[in-house]
């Protein structure tokens, strides 16, 4: 069931996002990589969405390396947002190139109702932040300046979100805490602080830091057995589950795939996958029935031959 009350349906997606941000408390965003999966993370209560660029590409059969392009992504999210009601932040990479890029993302982005954008301080092409240890950063004023862009380029409520990899890229606890103040000086109005650590000490010591100058976000990935009242105690507005969606769906569709395969017949999985009713619930195929009685004529002779049951 969707979150969005009567209250939040006065203010625009955008807006949403920007109050959940800077509302004081630890919000939450769960990770989708089309129309179906957003729907089930809007219905399993979450906040918010992260249109994930590597469950997104990871879909498509192509790896987080910006092998989709930005146009392809914003296809796939234009049915996400279509889909559900909560706000969408797209995951942005790098811009997909330079400032001028970065502006003509973010006004599409603004035209498909998405509710903010997340770039990260990389070079374009980007590689997944967790393959190797070549993360190579953007040139600080350079980065910048597309956070300014970004933001100067805005058509609607829209929040422009700077994501950090210095720690990624074993630069020092002082490196990230001086792009982010750059980042946050041109215009940003969160910022991402990214860690491949297993613990979070490094995470929770840029937010001691940090203290507050503006809203942080942190993507537990790797140290998911973190507590998430540590996150709380330590002033992070939100916190993105960032592929889990994808990870769990490829596990599911693996052990489907191999259980038919061996054996030869869909008897042994059918109690443990879902019906079709519920797929038919999820895409809400009773609308449709009911928009068929409100606009096909009511005698079956008088309707076309193609639409008779």
């Amino acid at each position: 069931m969707s979150i969005v009350t009567d209250l939040d349906a006065r203010y625009s997606r955008g807006e949403r996002l920007s109050r959940l941000l800077r509302n004081g408390t630890l919000s939450f965003a769960m990770e989708a990589h089309n129309g179906l999966s957003a729907i089930i993370a809007e219905k399993a209560g979450f906040e918010a969405i992260w249109a994930s660029g590597l469950a997104i590409s990871a879909s498509l059969g192509l790896r987080d390396a910006n092998e989709a392009t930005w146009c392809q992504v914003l296809s796939i999210v234009e049915f996400m947002t279509d889909a559900v009601e909560i706000p969408i932040i797209l995951d942005g990479d790098t811009g997909h190139g330079n400032f001028n890029t970065v502006r003509r993302l973010v006004r599409k982005a603004c035209d498909r109702r998405i509710a903010g954008i997340c770039l990260e301080d990389k070079v374009f092409p980007k590689m997944n932040s967790f393959i190797g240890n070549g993360q190579a950063l953007a040139d600080i004023d350079e980065f910048a300046g597309r956070i300014k862009a970004a933001k100067d380029s805005e058509t609607a409520a829209f929040s422009i979100i700077a994501r950090t990899e210095a720690l990624i890229a074993g630069r020092s606890l002082v490196e990230a805490f001086d792009r982010a103040s750059s980042f946050a000086s041109a215009g940003a109005d969160a910022i991402v602080i990214h860690s491949a650590k297993t613990s979070a000490d490094e995470v929770l010591a840029f937010a001691e830091m940090w203290g507050n100058r503006c809203p942080l976000v942190v993507i537990p990935t790797k140290y998911y057995a973190t507590p998430t009242q540590l996150f709380r105690q330590a002033g992070i507005s939100l916190a993105i589950w960032a592929n889990h969606s994808l990870r769990a769906s490829v596990a599911a569709m693996q052990d489907v795939c191999n259980r038919i395969m061996h054996e030869q017949s869909v008897e042994g999985v059918e109690s443990s996958i879902a019906t079709l009713p519920t797929i038919f619930d999820l895409l809400k195929y009773d609308e449709l029935l009911a928009a068929e009685r409100r606009y096909l004529p009511t005698s079956e002779s008088s309707r076309p031959a193609a639409l008779r049951h």
